[in-house]
């Protein structure tokens, strides 16, 4: 068996961290965290082509693809052909899906607030900037 060193115990434990924030996420708030990013972006451009959508959030384009059918299904999504560009599918928020987003933005604010107790601001500011530089180390792997 491989001794586990710090560096791969503080890599499991964020992994395990995001596991439980994106469960606790979709428990609260009825919607999965990615698909909570994905109506984000779309609330804030007016419409936007789903290739677009799929390198902001850094996610294959069958994952967006699935994601963007099941709020079409739930009536947070609409999609449409380019009329310029057949091979182009547009994506925008419906007005169900902006009704909806506060309620999103709500229970994110409380996940975050119960997971950041007893943290004080000089603790949140170190734990920013460590996984900020973490972040971007991961961007040269």
């Amino acid at each position: 068996m491989c001794p586990v060193t710090p560096e791969a115990s503080i890599v499991e434990r964020l992994q395990l961290l995001n596991n439980r924030i994106g469960t606790a996420f979709s428990g609260c708030a009825g919607i999965s965290a990615t698909r909570f990013r994905l109506l984000q972006e779309l609330f804030a451009a007016e419409e936007v082509g789903q290739t677009a959508l799929q390198k902001s959030l850094g996610i294959d384009g069958a994952a967006v693809t699935r994601h963007l059918k099941q709020l079409e299904a739930k009536d947070f999504v609409s999609r449409r052909n380019c009329p310029d560009d057949n091979r182009v599918t547009l994506v925008h928020l419906t007005e169900r899906g902006r009704e909806h987003i506060d309620e999103f933005v709500q229970e994110k604010s409380r996940l975050i607030e119960n997971l950041f107790d007893g943290f004080d601001a000089e603790e949140r500011k170190a734990l920013a900037n460590m996984l900020e530089r973490m972040h971007r180390n991961a961007e040269t792997l």
